[in-house]
């Protein structure tokens, strides 16, 4: 597995040379002395949202240097990815960074070449995508639950690599996270999402049945990752028995791959709110709705 410090991305020579603004002094001592212990959950909310304003600060630098950021999710069911990428997005601009999570193939995309449906996913200047799976479900739930052929499964193999050194060629920054948890953690996952009925549409019968594929799905990933944890294109494995734990990390470790500047503009000054002579019309014709809540 490729190591941190020799990710590069691979925008022109200008924009390597950026320097790296952070994540702070602050987070590079970490770094150094070990493991920051969080402790209780305000050290993570805290935590967190310094790591969220320089997420802002890496948007703006993606925006204004037109540099393609791809960021693959991939994982065991009940991972974390969906949480991961949701602490990511929240303080983002959604048309700068935008999640794609795409569903079943339908018959017609079936036809297509493998990697097709993807292709039109992939960000434009000033912009990054986090996909949420990818294309790498054949390497996984496709090969394991029967969805394709060995044949198609060993077609994949041999042009996944190829296809991201393409994108890497073309510039675009690739960078994939593994989100890796036990069994004995996913099932008690499992049980939460069972018991909690704002959590239960995330349980399909697909997880369910995979279940019964647990050592199928650990062989996959392994063959998987022999042949598609290349050196320009690593994989990055997340330790996430813990959730909040794993958010930290993994959003850190983005900052830290992908060089950037403060760019934060001045504080802005709001002009005075200027106010015309004019007169709307009666407040009920308008259709509210009830205050249920005062």
């Amino acid at each position: 597995m490729g190591d941190e410090g020799k990710h590069k991305h691979n925008g022109k020579e200008g924009k390597q040379k950026a320097a790296k603004a952070g994540p702070d002094a602050v987070l590079a001592s970490v770094s150094n002395k070990g493991a920051l212990l969080l402790g209780k959950d305000c050290a993570y909310e805290k935590e967190l949202a310094r790591l969220q304003i320089e997420l802002v600060k890496l948007q703006e630098w993606i925006r204004t240097q037109s540099l393609r950021v791809v960021v693959l999710f991939e994982g065991r069911d009940a991972a974390g990815k969906g949480g991961a990428i949701k602490r990511i997005t929240e303080s983002l601009n959604p048309r700068i960074c935008r999640v794609v999570a795409l569903g079943t193939p339908t018959e017609r995309e079936k036809t297509q070449w493998y990697f097709q449906r993807y292709v039109p996913h992939l960000p434009a200047a000033g912009e990054m995508v986090l996909f949420d799976r990818s294309w790498y479900n054949r390497a996984g739930v496709e090969r394991v639950m029967g969805f394709c052929t060995e044949q198609q499964v060993q077609e994949f193999m041999q042009s996944c690599p190829e296809f991201e050194r393409m994108l890497v060629r073309s510039s675009i920054i690739l960078i994939k996270y593994w989100f890796s948890v036990s069994d004995a953690e996913q099932e008690r996952r499992f049980q939460d999402r069972l018991n909690k009925p704002t959590k239960r549409w995330k349980l399909s019968p697909m997880d369910l049945e995979s279940r019964k594929h647990w050592a199928e799905y650990s062989r996959a990933k392994d063959e998987m990752f022999a042949i598609c944890d290349t050196k320009q294109c690593p994989w990055y494995v997340v330790n996430a028995e813990d959730k909040k734990t794993a958010r930290l990390n993994v959003i850190r470790h983005l900052l830290s791959v992908i060089p950037y500047r403060d760019l934060t503009p001045e504080p802005l000054k709001l002009p005075p709110l200027e106010k015309t002579k004019y007169v709307r019309p009666p407040m009920h014709e308008q259709n509210f709705i009830p205050e249920v809540y005062c």
